[in-house]
């Protein structure tokens, strides 16, 4: 029965938004993830009937000694209904399930014939129909062997160098990223063995744009990179990879979960020049002996996750409501609280912001933002030119929400549906003149921004600086 409470606590923390669906099925345990997955994807997609067949046969009004959840419900309720039943011994729960069978059974055929359907599968919820133009990306793990080894894999395995979209088992060669292959959209690797020991690491094309326009030092043992954002790990074991698994790594996660995550991810892919560190990046002191030395910093900080349309977050589309403009103003505070953290470090050469957001809010306006602010004036910050910035990459930032300023030439966008990847946006700041900040005054405590970006001052709250030895 454990494995029914768990399953329902991801779909507890799914309601609550603590992230997506991936990103929330990747914190559980490794050794039961697939099984749990299974049950919660499935779960998901016939949640609205379930629910109402939950509701109409009152199974949570009588049994809610037993029952207290919702959840709980759907994911017992799908097993009972649609799967081979609850896999677990006879108890209370189980029992209480059971003994309201008959009525489940009656108020799922009830919508069947209201619905005009004759299967089960007809009940499911459709996809997003732009993920199945966007290939499976899979990013080859450098650090463990090269992009030629493998394409002769996957070749002798009978995938063959052709569009993917043309073959069920073609794949190609990414004409932007390095290391990069694109696969059929309905290829799974969970099974794979390059997948389970680390070779290759799933990750979206254009989550891979992050790292590749930050340029991290390669091969240069003086090197000192941060992740300020680094949970789940994808990015993080990218750049480590462009690193040559050299120099130092510090990739900053404050919430507990996600950094056990983050630790499970760099082990299995070999990052070996990363120190994790549970932390907040806004607390940690541009000053401190370790961290001032950084010259890049990735920033892919929270965001409203508007551009994903993954084969997952489909099934959350019947609740999805309009992202209010006041959630949006507290995430560009955020953000570009971010920003300008990163630029008073003393040495910092180059600053990737990036999201997976399609709002203006998110993006150009905090862009503007930050370009204008105190800190890009005293630390003589610019956005880097388009050449330096995926210079063929024909999507660029909207320029009348730049105010018509040609520094919109110098984002990058990527559109769902249109683009081969999900929705996306990186922006890259450069120091000019490879100046560099006086070293500052140790960080005593450090301000927090919860009002909209705007140039009037915003009321602010102190917070305890986080200890990070």
């Amino acid at each position: 029965m454990n494995f029914y409470f768990e399953a329902s606590e991801v779909l507890n923390r799914i309601d609550a938004k603590e992230g997506s669906i991936k990103g929330i099925l990747a914190t559980l345990p490794e050794n039961n993830r697939s099984r749990t997955a299974a049950l919660v994807i499935e779960t998901l997609k016939y949640k609205s009937v379930l629910t109402d067949v939950i509701q109409s046969s009152k199974l949570l009004t009588e049994e809610k000694k037993k029952i207290n959840s919702l959840n709980l419900a759907l994911v017992l309720v799908h097993d009972t209904l649609l799967a081979n039943g609850i896999q677990a011994g006879d108890g209370p729960i189980k029992q209480a399930i059971l003994r309201h069978k008959t009525r489940l059974k009656s108020e799922l055929q009830r919508i069947k014939i209201k619905r005009g359907v004759k299967s089960d599968v007809e009940l499911a919820q459709a996809s997003d129909d732009r993920a199945a133009k966007i290939p499976r990306y899979v990013r080859v793990n450098t650090l463990m062997w090269s992009t030629e080894e493998a394409i002769l894999f996957y070749t002798k395995r009978g995938f063959q160098l052709q569009s993917p979209f043309a073959l069920s088992k073609g794949f190609g060669i990414d004409e932007h990223i390095p290391d990069l292959l694109a696969f059929n959209p309905a290829q799974q690797f969970r099974d794979d063995p390059s997948y389970k020991t680390g070779k290759i690491i799933l990750q979206d094309k254009a989550s891979c744009f992050s790292a590749f326009v930050l340029s991290p030092p390669c091969n240069d043992p003086d090197a000192v990179v941060i992740d300020a954002t680094a949970a789940p790990g994808n990015k993080t074991s990218h750049l480590s990879a462009l690193m040559g698994n050299k120099g130092k790594l510090y990739a900053f996660e404050r919430d507990k979960r996600r950094f056990s995550t983050l630790k499970m991810m760099l082990a299995k892919a070999a990052c070996r020049n990363v120190e994790a560190v549970n932390a907040d990046f806004l607390t940690i002191d541009p000053s401190h002996p370790k961290y001032s030395l950084a010259t890049h910093i990735l920033l892919d900080p929270s965001c409203s996750g508007s551009g994903i349309v993954n084969r997952l977050d489909y099934l959350l589309e019947d609740e999805i409501e309009v992202v209010e403009e006041e959630r949006l103003n507290k995430l560009a505070a955020f953000q570009l609280m971010m920003i300008k953290h990163a630029m008073k470090f003393p040495h910092v050469q180059k600053i990737v912001y990036s999201t997976c957001s399609i709002h203006a809010t998110e993006n150009e306006h905090v862009i503007s933002h930050a370009l204008h602010s105190d800190e890009a004036t005293s630390s003589h910050f610019k956005l880097a030119p388009r050449n330096d910035v995926l210079p063929t990459w024909n999507r660029r930032g909207q320029a009348e929400e730049m105010k018509g300023t040609s520094d919109a030439d110098s984002l990058v966008r990527c559109s769902p549906g249109e683009d081969g990847t999900n929705g996306f946006f990186v922006s890259c700041f450069i120091r000019e003149h490879n100046s560099v900040l006086p070293q500052t005054e140790p960080l005593k405590k450090r301000k927090v921004e919860t009002e909209e970006v705007a140039p009037e001052k915003r009321k602010k709250k102190r917070k305890k600086k986080v200890k990070t030895e």
